[in-house]
């Protein structure tokens, strides 16, 4: 035996004399050699950047450190090289079991040889780790622990362990046990500390995160609770409770308390069953299951993500559940990790199939400067939820004080207007233009104030537990009213092209009327109705956190801003016309009395125009990412004021009729 190990060692120093030359895909400096004159292998790491030219978008690789297998990949940015992917790793089947396999056959030898020495040949494919782990600790795995405990979290040891968490949760759940769930736990809590997440971002599969909670969740699934309530794990970062349920329990609940970050306070989750679906259980035990992440969040890289320049941030934990399949929702209570008041939240679900977080599955209930309450939809795919942050939505009291100022004096100043024209009325309808010139000063002026009464609805409605179903009401009629306003507005202008065009005693009253409040009330509600009928089957209707239409994902707020933009373009042209046609002497005197009207409905229109298109001018600005508070300051403030500034100049105008 002595003699057989003294030729195994002689082997190897063969084979480390003739392999100890880097495999680079780079040029390497003479001190950067993997051996050291010695024969000793150096431990300091090789220099983490390319020595060829740098120009933009090229790329590079150098080897790892001695010890790791893989390489380092480098990208030109900047005319500076940055490090864009790591594949080193320690970790093989091998080395996980090689205190319990290889002791006896290298005892002699492996003291002085480097561990890529002993494992010059072709790693064992990470499939093979089941049968091992069978055959050397079948009863709770912890054979693998302390390897993958003092590994380095390197890029690629994480990928490693994510695989190999992958390949006992698809071959090795059949029987799991709460020793089982312990081990497993202790090995993803390694790769989920929170000083290691930055080196997920160079592991070349963006999809390990996805991959790791679908495993997590997976071997979770499988496994059989004992005691009433249970505290199955608990690890720094991934805990886990369980607990029995049917259809006679009441409402069941269990929370989590987890440190994110370098606080002294634990950030709180909550998982709640509400009764009526524990009614749906059949009478003999069934079993809840949540697990709590404080720190998967950051990992978790959405496939497929369209409308977003940037990766959406989780701002709370990330919670699995695993529940009867009779149960469909469920109930979440999440504290905020960033409590700003620049910042809201929006309940969302992993979905696994799709590798990305769906909005659709769940509606916020709660909404405060703290805390988050989700209503969800569970499903096999959707076992997984948390909160995102919203960075588009801006709350600031100046804000709220130019909104609610200018709202109160709006109101008031449209009722004012109202009473005028109710004093008036009878002096000031002689004609037939006349009289629909003032018809649509009165429902111009109800429009918007009904529209501002919405308005102040919703935006309380916001600050409180929002309910969807009243929520799509007020965003329906808050649409629907505002846009009314506008088609107001293209009728007045309409009456100034026929007055030019035709003599306007031929055209009945009624006729008039009717076609008035086609164009006024009737566009409007097929616009609106038709934006609630394609957007709210999909829960797409809304801004999330908002009453009123959605830009995010359905671009619904185009069916507000698209009219009323067009609506401003073509009143801007016909009171250039007006202007131009008005100073020719052509016109005769018995026509002398509708000029005048004409002319004064051109100047409400010209007065109403580049206000109000000035006003959503900004206010699609608003929408921008990134967009200035000064821009929302000023679309707050000319929103809020330009139906004030407008009731005294129709009033002023209503008196010299």
């Amino acid at each position: 035996m002595k003699s057989q190990a003294i030729t195994i060692y002689c082997l190897m120093l063969y084979l480390a004399t003739e392999c100890s030359h880097p495999r680079s895909k780079t040029h390497i400096k003479d001190g950067d050699k993997l051996q050291g004159p010695e024969g000793k292998p150096k431990t300091e790491r090789m220099q983490e950047k390319c020595h060829g030219p740098c120009t933009t978008s090229s790329n590079c690789s150098q080897p790892c450190v001695q010890h790791f297998r893989g390489e380092i990949g480098f990208i030109c940015n900047g005319n500076k090289w940055q490090k864009s992917t790591e594949t080193c790793t320690s970790l093989s089947v091998e080395t996980l079991f090689m205190d319990l396999n290889n002791t006896s056959r290298f005892s002699v030898a492996a003291p002085f040889i480097p561990l890529h020495i002993v494992d010059y040949q072709a790693p064992e494919p990470i499939e093979s780790v089941a049968q091992v782990i069978q055959m050397n600790c079948p009863l709770d795995y912890a054979c693998i622990i302390d390897v993958v405990k003092s590994s380095e979290a390197t890029s690629g040891n994480i990928a490693f362990i994510v695989k190999l968490l992958k390949n006992i949760s698809t071959h090795l759940s059949d029987n799991v046990t709460q020793e089982k769930m312990k081990s497993y736990f202790k090995v993803a809590n390694h790769i989920l500390d929170k000083a290691v997440i930055p080196n997920w971002a160079f592991i070349p599969d963006k999809n390990a995160g996805s991959d790791l909670l679908q495993s997590v969740n997976w071997f979770a699934r499988r496994f059989r609770i004992q005691n009433e309530l249970e505290h199955i794990t608990d690890e720094l970062f991934i805990q886990t409770k369980g607990l029995h349920i049917n259809h006679n329990t009441s409402e069941r609940s269990f929370s989590f308390s987890m440190n994110v970050s370098n606080t002294t306070e634990g950030i709180l989750g909550m998982i709640e069953v509400p009764r009526q679906e524990l009614w749906k259980l059949p009478p003999n035990a069934s079993e809840a299951i949540g697990i709590a992440f404080p720190t998967l969040g950051a990992v978790l890289k959405e496939a497929h993500l369209q409308n977003a320049s940037l990766p959406r941030q989780v701002n709370g934990l990330v919670v699995s559940v695993i529940l009867p399949e009779r149960l469909k929702q469920i109930l979440f209570t999440f504290e905020k990790i960033n409590k700003s008041r620049n910042t809201r939240a929006q309940c969302v679900g992993w979905h696994s199939r799709k590798r990305r977080w769906d909005e659709n599955v769940c509606e916020t209930t709660l909404d405060t400067a703290s805390k988050v309450k989700c209503w969800c939809n569970y499903t096999n795919v959707l076992m997984s939820f948390s909160i995102l942050m919203s960075p588009m939505s801006v709350d600031n009291k100046v804000l709220d004080y130019i909104t609610c100022i200018g709202l109160s004096v709006s109101i008031l100043s449209l009722i004012v207007c109202l009473i005028i024209e109710a004093t008036v009325w009878s002096r000031v309808v002689v004609t037939e233009i006349s009289y629909m010139r003032h018809v649509c000063i009165v429902n111009i002026a109800v429009s918007l104030l009904t529209a501002n009464v919405w308005f102040i609805l919703g935006s309380n409605f916001n600050k409180k537990a929002q309910n969807y179903n009243w929520c799509v009401v007020v965003t329906f009629f808050s649409h629907f009213f505002y846009l009314s306003l506008f088609f107001w507005m293209l009728f007045q202008a309409l009456l100034i092209v026929y007055g030019l065009l035709v003599v306007f005693r031929r055209m009945m009253k009624s006729c008039m009327m009717a076609i008035g409040f086609a164009i006024g009330y009737g566009c409007p509600l097929v616009i609106a109705v038709t934006t609630v009928a394609i957007t709210v089957p999909g829960k797409g209707y809304m801004r999330h956190g908002a009453c009123w239409l959605n830009w995010d994902n359905t671009k619904a707020l185009l069916a507000f801003a698209i009219p009323a933009l067009l609506i401003v373009a073509v009143n801007l042209v016909v009171v250039l016309v007006v202007a131009v046609n008005t100073q020719r002497p052509s016109i005769g005197s018995s026509r002398s009395q509708d000029v005048a009207i004409i002319i004064r409905i051109s100047k409400n229109v010209a007065t109403l125009t580049p206000l109000l298109g000035l006003t959503w001018g900004f206010g699609i600005a608003t929408l921008i990412e990134g967009t200035s508070l000064i821009f929302h300051i000023i679309f707050a403030l000319l929103n809020a004021f330009q139906n004030a500034s407008l009731s005294p100049t129709y009033g002023s105008k209503l008196m010299n009729c």
